[in-house]
């Protein structure tokens, strides 16, 4: 028997052993294609899924792999029909390929033929089929590629597709690579992603996924629509692809609420493309109205329902997810599997903080205990009314003034999800806020601020979540959040990550009421970042004030 730290189970969870001394290396590997699900302080639980597995061989590991990886670390025997399901469930990713044919153009084809019997009998897609051809292909309607690949995802055959990719319109893009070079990992993301033609690349916050992008788009070298979740992100990728390749400001167009730009590289918000009228989406045109030969979807894990949906029609365009977690609170994983692509490149956090590529980081949930009265009317409280009620509490106040004093001269974000509860604090903390009425030009004035030091302490709402960049951002002080998103909690540690001149840690607390629900989401929330290997330590309130 092998003493490994990882506990196999026929019920695909994997239970890991934090304090055991292989723990961080079957960490890393079990990552690739295990879902974490709960990890308290000794024992992490992982489970296995299809969609894991799939994408795992999207990736490039095959079943055996995955086989060996659990019987290295394994304690216990693996169970036997466990190691079968496995490489069941692996097999069926690619046993059928959406692949183009001289003759009949897009063709749906198999080696099996019983399994392309079985999806030809599923009764939502037969509409979407043509002509059978012979025993193992049948034509496929083109614009039906997107719909097709969803639905085969839902009935457990996942297509890869080799149907290719339309050139696009050529435009010219170089990187300008005058002081700085693409990271070693930045390169093998761009490859992995080229090589599969679409998909998704997974980079912790601060590592540099826009320049995956400005290299993918300089190896495309034809017109891109760079899709983004807000104007300041927006402008911030102009800033970058200006400083980092050859596009001039007149190739580069900004498509949102203020301005309305088609340029060969044309930069869109989400909130503009679905910004909805007498229940059509005016915008959303804009996707399929240009011969593109890339899309990039920025923060690809917030899609929105109708990007979507315009998405699964633009299969034959080139399509970039970048993102640093893939993690979506409506389970939705599967639409962007099946309509961006698999996941061609993830980069484990540790293991970029261990390169020097991104700060690293101490996280602290700080615990306060909510005072009689608010106790009385958290518990008399409707469901509704508790999180918010437990999560504005009175008591935060004071451990962020504390924390604040703390951490005086630092660089100092405190975040939030209620707009009141920012207001009120950033009047005692006498600090700006930006929240979502606080227009874009205030908003980039304030962030420079920031960024030249001048500016020590900014109360952000969930509009600073993702895509700002604050280089010199070092604590961030988080009082609540959109209930237990594993994805808000990454992206606001993401906010503190880039590399500090002289080379210290970051410090991420979090403030809690004991005892409620307020600590039931917040356990929800860190998953993810437990996952990447990130330890929380819990503090009580009371010791906040004493000297560190």
């Amino acid at each position: 028997m092998v003493d490994g730290p990882l506990i196999v189970q026929s019920d695909k969870t994997i239970l890991l052993e934090v304090d055991h001394a292989q723990a961080t290396e079957a960490r890393h590997a079990i990552a690739a294609f295990a879902e974490l699900e709960r990890a308290p302080e000794h024992i992490h639980s992982y489970r296995l899924t299809p969609l894991g597995l799939w994408n795992a061989r999207a990736a490039g590991l095959d079943a055996e792999q995955v086989l060996n990886t659990l019987l290295t670390y394994s304690r216990f025997p693996v169970p036997h029909s466990l190691l079968i399901d496995i490489e069941e469930t692996m097999s069926r990713y690619g046993r059928l390929r959406l692949e183009k044919d001289p003759q009949h153009g897009l063709v749906l084809r198999t080696n099996d033929y019983p399994v392309l019997e079985e999806v030809l009998h599923a009764k939502k897609i037969q509409p979407l089929l043509g002509p059978r051809i012979d025993g193992e292909t049948v034509v496929v309607q083109s614009a039906m590629r997107g719909q097709l690949k969803q639905l085969l995802l839902k009935l457990g055959w996942p297509a890869e597709d080799f149907a290719g990719y339309v050139d696009g319109t050529p435009h010219p893009i170089l990187l300008n690579e005058d002081g700085w070079a693409l990271r070693p990992y930045q390169k093998l993301a761009t490859e992995n992603f080229w090589a599969g033609g679409s998909g998704v690349v997974v980079l912790p916050c601060g590592a540099g996924k826009t320049l995956v992008g400005a290299a993918a788009m300089a190896t495309s070298s034809t017109t891109t629509l760079i899709l983004v979740t807000n104007t300041v992100s927006a402008r911030q990728w102009k800033d970058e692809l200006l400083k980092r390749t050859s596009l001039t400001e007149d190739e580069i167009g900004e498509y949102s609420g203020a301005v309305k730009e088609v340029r060969p590289v044309t930069i869109a918000t989400y909130q503009v493309l679905t910004l909805k009228r007498g229940g059509l989406y005016p915008h959303l045109e804009l996707l399929d109205a240009n011969d593109w030969g890339l899309i990039i979807y920025d923060e690809v894990h917030l899609l929105p329902a109708p990007i979507f949906r315009m998405t699964a029609d633009l299969q034959a365009r080139r399509r970039l997810g970048l993102t640093a977690t893939l993690v979506r609170e409506d389970g939705r994983e599967g639409e962007v599997f099946s309509l961006i692509g698999p996941k061609r490149y993830d980069a484990p956090w540790k293991d970029i903080e261990a390169q020097g590529y991104i700060a690293p980081a101490d996280c602290i949930e700080v615990r306060v205990d909510l005072p009689r009265d608010e106790r009385v009317a958290y518990a008399m409280a409707e469901d509704g009314d508790k999180y918010r009620l437990c999560s504005t509490s009175e008591t935060k106040s004071k451990v962020v003034e504390q924390l604040v004093h703390r951490h005086e001269g630092d660089q100092i974000l405190v975040i939030g999800q209620y707009i009141d509860q920012l207001d009120e604090l950033a009047e005692r903390l006498n600090a700006p806020v930006i929240k979502g009425e606080t227009p874009v030009k205030e908003r980039q004035r304030l962030f420079d601020l920031f960024r030249k030091g001048e500016l020590k302490t900014l109360v952000v709402s969930k509009v600073a979540n993702f895509s700002i960049d604050l280089p010199e951002a070092s604590v961030a002080i988080q009082v609540s959040g959109s209930f237990g998103s594993r994805q808000e909690e990454a992206q606001r540690l993401g906010r503190l990550l880039r590399p500090k001149a002289d080379g210290r840690a970051a410090h991420f607390y979090t403030v809690v009421a004991r005892d409620t629900l307020d600590q039931d989401f917040a356990a929800k929330r860190q998953r993810f970042l437990a996952e990447q290997g990130y330890a929380y330590s819990i503090q009580d309130a009371a010791d906040i004030g004493k000297p560190v």
